[in-house]
């Protein structure tokens, strides 16, 4: 992890802010997004909190093997000189309404009280399908107060429709997707692999019916495999009843890279997903899947899974699994609907896929806005 500065250079300097809430997610979209950002010629700084994870999820990411992305941690305060020595930035991004460091803010103050133009400053906001992302992409928000008055923040939304920022998409990512060999990776991580075996990928937080979705899938295929990621996944089978017995396999796995977490689900016949950028992930493999949304205390989170449904134009089947899955309506009967249905939820994906894949992609369409607001 670096300490030092970023170096001059040529390339447009973009600071991201990240602090990590929880589960990873957060800093999961915002190493894709500043990777990405790198290849398209920017050089980016990564100012975050918790940067542990990215030594499992990105190996050399911490030493600055990557190239032009720098990886700061967050301090309160920050390290000195980290902030004065630092070449200024074309470019600011609060990662989830992130705010900067103090040190960043009266940085800018000071700059602008000296005449110097202020980054273009962005709110890159959380995904969603609701309607308000449409009305709120690309909005102004103007700061009326403190010593940064005068200055202008705009929000920018990842979303699914070509009104919205679009979803991070590396420009060979179809390729990769198209010569992976299942097979091959399953067998290299010592993973069931024979071609009449059913895969399933689970990354979830704790979905209530569980032990009831691993015992029906067990009774209509015993053999089935099930791929049980890390972390809260591996701790929700875990900590299910000692009477709980299935005829599945369960296989645990270690923390994978980014880039074997989307060769994970590349060679599932179903995955469980969770969060936003394993649901993009899902979206790009192309295979059924089922999203565990980040539940929110006011339920919230329901308008929000209804609203992606509906843009994924997902049959009755497909719907009525997320909502028994999530939580929203009870079990009061079968859940597993069984696999020649999950089978036809393929179509569903690859139609949903298809529509993204004639949309720009989020960095593209970033760059783009920040070009003329330059």
């Amino acid at each position: 992890m670096s300490n030092s500065p970023l170096a001059t250079s040529t390339r447009p300097i973009w600071d991201v802010f990240c602090r990590v809430i929880d589960n990873l997610g957060d800093i999961g979209v915002c190493w894709r997004f500043c990777a990405h950002l790198a290849k398209h010629g920017q050089s980016v700084r990564l100012w975050i909190d918790a940067p542990e994870a990215l030594a499992w999820m990105v190996p050399g990411a911490l030493q600055g093997e990557v190239a032009h992305v720098q990886v700061h941690r967050w301090t309160e305060p920050l390290a000195a000189g980290l902030v004065s020595d630092a070449p200024p930035a074309d470019v600011w991004v609060e990662a989830f309404g992130c705010d900067p460091a103090d040190e960043w803010m009266a940085w800018l103050a000071r700059r602008v009280a000296a005449g110097h133009p202020q980054p273009v400053w962005l709110n890159l906001e959380y995904m969603s399908a609701e309607r308000y992302v449409e009305r709120c992409h690309r909005l102004p928000s103007p700061i009326f107060t403190g010593p940064l008055s005068g200055l202008t923040k705009w929000f920018f939304y990842p979303g699914f429709t070509p009104a919205t920022g679009g979803l991070l998409r590396e420009a060979d990512l179809m390729e990769r997707r198209n010569r992976f060999d299942a097979s091959n990776w399953l067998q290299t991580h010592q993973l069931p692999s024979g071609a009449s075996q059913r895969r399933i990928g689970l990354f979830c937080y704790e979905p209530p019916p569980l032990q009831q979705v691993l015992g029906e899938v067990s009774a209509e295929a015993p053999s089935s495999a099930w791929l049980v990621t890390h972390g809260r996944a591996a701790q929700a089978v875990a900590q299910l009843p000692a009477k709980a017995t299935f005829s599945a396999e369960m296989h645990s796995l270690p923390p994978l890279t980014q880039t074997d977490f989307d060769h994970l689900l590349w060679s599932c016949d179903l995955n469980f997903v969770r969060g936003e950028d394993s649901l993009v992930r899902a979206l790009w493999a192309g295979q059924p899947f089922v999203w565990h949304i980040y539940p929110q205390h006011d339920n919230a989170h329901h308008a929000k899974l209804e609203a992606f449904l509906e843009w994924l134009q997902a049959p009755t089947s497909l719907r009525t699994f997320h909502r028994l899955w999530n939580g929203v309506m009870p079990a009061d009967g079968p859940v597993w609907p069984g696999w020649e249905v999950v089978d036809s939820w393929k179509h569903c994906a690859l139609a949903g896929r298809e529509r993204l894949l004639a949309q720009p992609d989020l960095v593209t369409q970033l760059l783009e806005f920040v070009a003329k607001k330059r």
